[in-house]
C-alpha cells in the first residue's frame, strides 16, 4: 500500500464538485464501501449496477430474449429509470414503480452481464449516469460505483478506487446477501461469479478493468470501516488539492 499521509479526512470535508469513482467485481464490497464513503464525505451516491439490473428485470419480466441485442436495445429505449442518490436510502424505479427488491434476485444477477454488454444499453445508461453526476456536483459531489466508472463514465474523477476480493470471499458475501448458507449454495454462487467475471472482463464495450491511477484494494480480510479508512488515507492528498 502507499505510504501514510498525515491526518484523516473528516465527515463533511469533501470539496465542492467531487466525484469518487469506485469499481470492482460483484461481491467485492463496493456498494457498502461506496455508501460509507458518501456518508463520511457528505456526498450523494449512485449505484450504476442497479440501473443495468433494472433494465434486465424489465427484459426478463417481458420475456425478452436477452441474447438478442436489438430486442434488449428496444427495452432500454422504452424504459424510464428514476434513481435516488441518498446513500442512506438509495432507490431505483422503472416507469414510476420501485424495483429495489426485484432487481436483486438470482435470475437478474445471472442475466445482467448479457444485457450490460449490449452497446445501446451502455450508451443510454452511461449518458444518464453522466447527467446524474452533473446534477449532483452543485450539491458537493457524488460517489459513483460500478464496473466502468473510472475508465468510462467519469474518467476525470479525482479519486478512483478499484476494489477486489478473492472469489471465495465474494461468493460467501453474495450468498449471505441472498439469504443462503449451505455449502452447495456458496459453490453455485462461486461458479456464477466466475462466469460473470469472465463476461464482464471480456465484453467488447467498456469491459471491467482497473482504471489508470486507481487506488487498488483487496477487501478479502478487511472490514468496511478499514477499507473506507484506507481509501480516504490514500486519497487525502487528492481531496486536499481539489478543495
Amino acid at each position: 500500500m502507499a505510504p501514510s499521509v498525515p491526518g484523516p479526512v473528516t465527515a463533511g470535508a469533501a470539496p465542492a464538485g467531487l466525484v469518487v469513482a469506485v469499481d470492482g467485481p460483484g461481491g467485492s464490497g463496493k456498494s457498502t464501501v461506496s455508501r460509507e464513503i458518501a456518508r463520511r464525505l457528505g456526498l450523494r451516491y449512485l449505484d450504476t449496477g442497479a440501473m443495468y439490473r433494472a433494465v434486465t428485470q424489465v427484459a426478463l419480466e417481458r420475456r425478452i430474449d436477452i441474447e438478442d441485442p436489438a430486442a434488449v436495445a428496444e427495452v432500454v429505449e422504452r424504459t424510464v429509470l428514476t434513481v435516488g442518490t441518498d446513500p442512506d436510502h438509495p432507490s431505483i424505479s422503472v416507469d414510476g414503480v420501485n424495483v429495489d427488491e426485484q432487481i436483486r434476485t438470482r435470475a437478474v444477477t445471472n442475466a445482467v452481464s448479457a444485457v450490460a454488454a449490449v452497446p445501446a444499453v451502455r450508451a443510454r445508461l452511461v449518458a444518464q449516469q453522466r447527467e446524474i453526476i452533473a446534477e449532483n456536483l452543485a450539491a458537493g459531489g457524488i460517489v459513483v460505483e460500478g464496473r466502468d466508472i473510472g475508465s468510462v463514465v467519469a474518467p476525470d474523477a479525482p479519486v478512483k478506487v478499484f476494489l477486489t476480493a478473492s472469489t471465495e470471499v465474494r461468493a460467501l458475501r453474495r450468498s449471505r446477501q441472498l439469504g443462503e448458507k449451505g455449502v452447495d449454495d456458496v459453490a453455485r454462487t462461486l461458479a456464477e461469479l466466475d462466469r460473470r467475471d469472465a463476461l464482464d472482463s471480456s465484453r467488447t464495450v467498456d469491459p471491467l478493468s482497473i482504471p489508470a491511477g486507481a487506488i487498488v484494494l483487496d477487501s478479502s480480510a478487511l472490514s468496511v470501516p478499514e477499507v473506507v479508512d484506507e481509501v480516504l488515507r490514500q486519497g487525502e492528498h487528492v481531496l486536499a488539492t481539489t478543495s
